[in-house]
């Protein structure tokens, strides 16, 4: 599996890690704007990597590479994509996946009619703790209540407050709390429930309409689920599931999943598979295996779930009106 990188910032490093740790995974080129041609040459000799371009189409043409993986800032999701499948190459794309759900809908139906694989890079969906907590979720009984915090104040807060608007914090590129790690929440509680029956978000507003804090509430037949996101301040980030016969918690941040813990039965459990530090390698992985195996199946379960979370990304912001056109 031979991949283009398309990108030069923080998650671009850490994706470049993460391959290094799998063998069947090559990086044989990156692209850079011209002005972050420095960027790009460092990561090429960090890892490296053979090609460097500064013209996407260039890239796209080239035989030598299967997947394009986009680590770009967000408004450029939908249209990098796009273009790369246009040009008959599967696509690993960021989260969030698009602005709203008929962009990814739109993506998704190319993908499908050109026979291509097309992937969301969410971290924790593919960590061996996460699959633990999955297939053991039914050992607390009947769902009450699920909790989910993801609360970091964000490097870039301070300067918000002093009126310098960051592309984390900017509308214009779909920055903010919900897109930027609430969406970590939503991909949990949807890949383990389903849609819920009701969606309201409720937001802490900055000065420029963008969504510093927020809580999601998701309603279902038998519990609810309340899903916090914080750019603002800061607090333990964890994820609890609790039923009528005990929880299930994940112990730190939902990107990461780095331990589960718990009381099942009246019995305390405490676990922790994931044996790679880098948080993104197990999604690398599983990429790998459908496409090896060309489980188009597969991949279009997980576009069905990616789908659902962006239902309700855009239910949430069209809410509180966080993307004004």
């Amino acid at each position: 599996m031979n991949i283009g990188i398309v990108g030069s910032g923080k998650i671009v490093n850490t994706c470049l890690e993460a391959i290094n740790n799998i063998e069947n995974i090559n990086c044989n080129a990156i692209y850079v704007r011209e002005k972050s041609y420095h960027k790009g040459l460092e990561l090429s000799k960090k890892f490296n990597i053979k090609k460097i371009y500064t013209n996407y189409d260039e890239m796209l043409n080239d035989s030598s590479i299967d997947f394009i993986y986009i680590g770009i800032i967000n408004p450029l999701h939908y249209e990098y994509t796009k273009k790369a499948l246009e040009n008959n190459k599967n696509v690993i794309c960021e989260k969030p996946f698009t602005k709203n759900s008929n962009e990814l809908k739109e993506l998704v139906n190319l993908a499908k009619s050109k026979h291509l694989f097309l992937f969301e890079a969410i971290t924790t969906l593919y960590s061996p703790n996460f699959i633990y907590l999955k297939e053991n979720i039914n050992k607390i009984g009947n769902i009450k209540i699920i909790q989910c915090n993801y609360s970091q104040y964000s490097s870039r807060y301070d300067d918000y407050l002093n009126k310098i608007i960051l592309p984390a914090f900017d509308p214009k590129l779909y920055g903010g709390a919900l897109y930027d790690i609430n969406v970590y929440n939503i991909h949990i509680v949807i890949n383990l429930f389903g849609m819920p029956n009701s969606i309201k978000y409720n937001a802490n507003l900055g000065f420029n309409g963008i969504d510093t804090s927020g809580i999601l509430t998701l309603t279902y037949n038998d519990f609810i689920a309340v899903c916090i996101g914080a750019k603002d301040s800061d607090s333990p980030s964890f994820v609890t599931i609790q039923g009528e016969k005990g929880y299930l918690q994940i112990d730190d941040s939902p990107n990461e999943c780095k331990s589960i813990k718990g009381i099942i039965n009246n019995t305390l459990i405490s676990y922790s598979y994931n044996k790679y530090e880098n948080r993104m390698t197990y999604e690398f992985i599983e990429f790998y295996n459908i496409f090896n195996s060309k489980n188009y199946n597969k991949c279009y379960e997980y576009l069905e779930h990616s789908i659902n979370v962006m239902d309700i990304l855009t239910t949430a912001s069209n809410q509180i009106n966080l993307f004004k056109e």
